[in-house]
């Protein structure tokens, strides 16, 4: 038998360490910003090739491992800004307490492993999911011989990204950070607009033209159907918000009704799509955990198991699970100061956390992480746990909508790490790594990612402001996701929700299902997610409109890609480098605004970086320099190949 190649190597964990606080930081700023994170697992592998070629190479197993723990920074970046801003939203934290962010978040990126553990030969072995990310990031191992031309697309593409930040209202105000048209036709409100972030553009060309298209049909329901019917016919008849209104223009009126009554058509869709995933994956997740555990017994048994085929010890799985789960039982005691509560709260999150950690494995395996319907989710499971809590504390407790969102967060976690870790598994398998390695790495860079949460939230909080724009922060970082949680929450326990709106949301959902049932009986190649279309519904079409050019961008590129004379290794060669340039310009953005709240902390002034009006441009020039970016990844991904 041959020696198997080093994998889990002091180097590729210290490296991978530091490439999961980076990567945590930058999705940390782009999920509170458009609601969105991206998979980081292929900009991660270019970086560790690169890397380690300097120490005297690294083998693909050795990059493997160093991909598996950095990709872990983008899913704990997404279970905590899904959830735990909820807390200051609801007043319940004025800032991030770091040792419970901690705990939330390193607790349950290390459940989320130990949950999908048993997954990993049903879904990848035996099912044979898709996992794109996993494939791709396979791909970009297996191709690896020139990471220089990698690193230096990444570098590009960041400082560009990083350079229409800077220019942008945060920064010296060279640029706005929108281009949008409202006016009055009638009674009605006809209004565009585009965000000028190029992160926004990147996240488009990565989650592709059909995710492009729903999303921004679901934006288009709220801002050109939903929000003119509802200026027309029943703004006047609701007093308190018709004298609020008075004395806005077109677009002021349009953000002021999305803001306190459409946003919540989101609302009813999300959770509509969140039971319809759980309905849809039942067979699947059942016949998938039993064959997990068969594997395991097995291997308990004393039979011969490859490397390639062995996972962490189901003993160990078993252990963890207990061990890990007593600190959070021992969170949930001090916020409820009741066993009686604490303990329900503590078994709702080990049950919630393993079903749901098989919907996102499964997801995940299906769409792609990028794609993963985490926040529908997590929204089942905060209204599940809310309706528990309520018999438990009554409908008027103070600390019930907290409690709920303590159990969101823990479970959100989990998930979106479960989904991450079957993605670096696929990626494994089809290279020949060990699982049980790439578990504990994903581990180690889940409590990696989970030490720099608080920090970087703190920063952009104060900064930047997360949630409803105020005075204070009149270009607040919305947290859609965050939000959506604590009005779920707060809802639940007797605050108020506008439930007509709610329910009108979940009966478009309802229709969206059945609209992509029927697509997936034609076998249609376009696809209505009906949570991609929740997510367009709930936050601004500003924000879609650059996501949606993105895909039609990826969508232009391919069909160039296969009208040239390439080879199928130079059209690879070309999606692989317009996926890095794009993730190129998410991570230069993103980490460019983390570094523009530094001095705006440190001085306290939003303006400290400001240029003089005089020189402050238009609109114009903001389309002029994403344009510029677009034609950029356009020339590097179309571009001859060698």
């Amino acid at each position: 038998m041959s020696a198997i190649a080093p994998q889990l190597t002091i180097r590729a964990v210290l490296l991978s360490i530091a490439l999961a606080m980076i990567l945590a930081a930058a999705n940390t700023y782009l999920g509170l910003f458009a609601g969105m994170t991206i998979a980081s697992a292929i900009p991660a592998a270019v970086v560790s090739m690169a890397v380690l070629r300097i120490f005297n190479g690294g083998g693909i197993l050795e990059n493997n491992i160093v991909q598996t723990g950095a990709s872990a920074g983008s899913s704990i970046a997404s279970g905590v800004i899904f959830t735990i801003p909820a807390l200051v939203i609801l007043g319940f934290w004025q800032d991030f307490h770091y040792s419970w962010v901690l705990a939330i978040a390193g607790l349950g990126g290390i459940l989320g492993v130990l949950f999908s553990v048993p997954l990993r030969r049903a879904l990848i072995v035996e099912q044979n999911l898709a996992f794109p990310e996993g494939q791709a990031a396979a791909e970009v191992l297996k191709a690896g011989e020139n990471p220089a031309q990698g690193i230096k697309i990444l570098g590009i593409s960041a400082l560009g990204g990083g350079f229409a930040k800077l220019a942008a209202a945060s920064g010296l105000r060279l640029i706005p950070d929108t281009a949008a048209a409202a006016t009055f036709l009638g009674p009605y409100i006809a209004y565009f607009g585009t965000n000028l972030s190029p992160a926004l553009l990147g996240v488009g060309y990565i989650v592709g033209l059909n995710i492009g298209i729903v999303v921004l049909i679901g934006a288009m329901i709220s801002w050109n159907i939903a929000i003119p019917i509802y200026a027309a016919h029943f703004l006047q008849a609701n007093n308190e918000l018709a004298h609020s209104a008075l004395g806005l223009n077109a677009g002021e009126l349009a953000g002021f009704i999305w803001s306190k009554q459409i946003r919540y058509l989101g609302v009813g869709a999300m959770l509509v799509g969140g039971v319809w995933a759980l309905i849809s994956l039942r067979k699947s997740l059942v016949s998938g955990v039993r064959s997990g555990l068969a594997a395991a017994r097995a291997s308990a048994d004393g039979a011969m198991v490859a490397h390639t085929e062995q996972d962490m010890p189901m003993k160990w799985v078993l252990a963890g699970i207990v061990l890990f789960a007593l600190p959070l039982w021992a969170l949930y005691q001090m916020i409820v100061d009741s066993v009686a509560v604490s303990l329900p709260m503590t078994l709702i999150m080990l049950v919630a956390g393993f079903l749901f950690c098989s919907v996102s494995a499964y997801m995940a395996g299906l769409v792609g992480s990028s794609n993963n319907p985490v926040s529908g989710i997590t929204i089942a499971t905060i209204l599940f746990s809310a309706i528990v809590l309520l018999a438990l504390m009554g409908r008027e407790s103070a600390i019930g909508p907290v409690a709920a969102i303590m159990i969101g967060a823990v479970v959100c976690c989990a998930a979106c790490i479960a989904g991450d870790n079957l993605q670096d598994l696929k990626c494994g398998y089809i290279i020949g790594a060990t699982p049980w390695r790439q578990q504990v790495m994903l581990a180690i860079g889940a409590v990696s990612s989970a030490l720099v949460m608080a920090p970087v939230l703190n920063l952009l909080a104060a900064a930047y402001g997360i949630g409803e724009h105020t005075a204070a922060h009149p270009k607040s970082l919305l947290a859609p996701q965050a939000t959506l949680m604590a009005s779920v929450a707060k809802g639940m326990f007797g605050g108020s929700l506008p439930w007509d709106m709610v329910i009108i949301g979940g009966l478009i959902g309802v229709v969206i299902i059945i609209i992509d049932e029927i697509l997936k009986n034609k076998n249609s190649s376009f696809r209505a997610p009906v949570l991609a279309v929740a997510v367009g519904i709930y936050l601004p079409l500003e924000l879609m409109t650059p996501i949606f050019l993105g895909g039609l961008l990826a969508h232009f590129i391919g069909r160039i890609l296969k009208v040239r004379a390439f080879t199928t290794a130079q059209i690879e060669t070309g999606n692989r480098n317009g996926i890095l340039f794009a993730a190129g310009m998410i991570t230069g953005e993103a980490l460019m605004g983390i570094g523009i709240a530094i001095p705006i902390v440190m001085t306290g002034s939003a303006e400290v970086l400001a240029l003089p009006p005089t020189l402050q441009f238009s609109q114009w020039l903001g389309v002029a320099v994403l344009a510029l970016l677009a034609w950029l990844l356009y020339r590097t991904a179309t571009r001859s190949p060698p």
